[in-house]
């Protein structure tokens, strides 16, 4: 799916529910603001934490500035060779500021990309709306639930746009399949499941002194429950998000267990933790994450009566495959023949295998970049002065049941989202 067949496919879906109850953000591509070149249509843009993740954002709004008319005018980063390196990257056309309080005094700007360390969103993303300045801050959206709801609160009063990273709102597969689970391809859905598996120290920077040193818990800060939920926030909050999207509503609760059980090296957060939700309608959503077997990868499956869609990998299968050309179905039975147990003296008990079935595309030839496509839609957001609030209420509802979740495994106990964390169910 290249840009023009992803264009072609949001103009097929306008008008429908899909598009104006589920997704109505996809609706700017079809409606973006025909802004030119010139200076009073140009959105000016600014970062505040341009270090992994930052940088990767920077490089997409560097991708497009010049087709979107954008221009970025400052970078800020506490630490010198980050927002130096930033600042390099646009030409040293921005300014670049060691304090975002100095840079959003001092420099003019019509919205802002927020990506530092999770404890830091909520002071910066207030202080953004309250200046007048539109926000994309990155999921979730801080480390406590008193401080999301917060955030959300300045941007109700404020009237203006913040939108939370979850990218894959704005991917072109999960388009397409929500539009086929709409449809009914997979019947009622029955369960989700989702995994996150990795190999990985999860360690970005090598300091001296390491674990629990005050400039480690500043550089590698994930791996600390001040600063972070670790892999819950950092990573499940994306799967949560998509949970909540699927079944168009939020868990009534969630139970769990997290533990570190192999990186003993000081640091806090847990290293695997699994979770079960329970949403409306008896359905269950389970999640496992684990750091150190990377042999599962990263999944999520909606699973319905008629079907199965395993989204991360853009894969989709029936219930009931098409039949095997005969050859394979003659070798398939020769080989059951062979390697069958022969029960003995009794019943034999054979453990079920799972289907062998290869699947479809849900998307064909997918190369779109969701994080470009969801920043691209974020200056179209800014242009206009508004956003869907269902969009928000996304990142919102997301970033509370993680922190809700973070409960859970942490205490072994089942916990639900006071109501006072509660917004109005999604409105468009």
């Amino acid at each position: 799916m290249n840009r023009r067949a992803f264009l072609e496919l949001v103009s097929s879906l306008a008008g429908t529910t899909l598009l104006a109850s589920q997704m109505p953000w996809f609706g700017i591509f079809n409606n973006t603001s025909g802004a030119g070149g010139g200076a009073s249509d140009r959105v000016r843009v600014g970062f505040i934490g341009v270090g992994s993740r930052g940088r990767t954002l920077l490089l997409n709004v560097l991708d497009f500035q010049d087709r979107m008319n954008v221009d970025i005018v400052a970078v800020c980063d506490n630490w010198p060779e980050h927002s130096e390196r930033a600042r390099s990257l646009t030409n040293g056309k921005a300014q670049a500021f060691l304090d975002y309080r100095e840079m959003l005094d001092k420099v003019p700007m019509d919205a802002v990309i927020i990506a530092t360390p999770l404890h830091e969103h909520a002071q910066m993303t207030i202080d953004a709306l309250n200046m007048g300045i539109h926000v994309f801050v990155e999921k979730a959206m801080a480390r406590t639930l008193d401080d999301t709801r917060a955030m959300y609160d300045a941007h109700i009063e404020s009237g203006k746009v913040m939108l939370v990273g979850h990218q894959r709102l704005f991917s072109p597969v999960y388009l397409k399949a929500m539009n086929m689970i709409n449809s009914g391809d997979l019947g009622p859905i029955t369960m989700l499941r989702g995994w996150w598996t990795r190999n990985t120290q999860w360690v970005f920077y090598d300091v001296p002194g390491g674990r629990g040193s005050a400039l480690d818990r500043q550089r590698n800060w994930r791996l600390y429950w001040d600063y972070s939920a670790g892999m819950i926030t950092e990573l499940g909050s994306h799967h949560f998000q998509i949970a909540n999207w699927v079944l168009d509503a939020e868990p009534l609760s969630v139970m769990g267990s997290g533990s570190l059980n192999y990186f003993n090296d000081g640091r806090e957060v847990h290293d695997n933790f699994s979770l079960v939700f329970t949403y409306p309608g008896g359905i269950h959503f389970s999640y496992d994450v684990l750091q150190s077997n990377k042999h599962n990868g990263m999944g999520f499956q909606v699973l319905g009566k008629n079907g199965t869609m395993q989204l991360e990998a853009n894969r989709h299968f029936a219930e009931e495959p098409p039949k095997p050309p005969a050859i394979r179905t003659l070798i398939h039975n020769i080989e059951k023949s062979i390697f069958e147990t022969v029960p003995i003296g009794g019943a034999t008990w054979i453990p079920a295998e799972a289907v062998s079935y290869g699947g479809e595309y849900i998307s064909a030839d997918y190369q779109l970049n969701e994080t470009q496509l969801f920043l691209e839609g974020f200056v179209e957001f800014v242009r206009k002065g508004e956003a869907p609030r269902k969009l928000t209420d996304e990142g919102y509802n997301a970033s509370t049941w993680s922190l809700v979740a973070e409960e859970a495994s942490r205490t072994g106990t089942v916990q639900t989202l006071p109501e006072k964390y509660k917004i109005n169910k999604f409105n468009v």
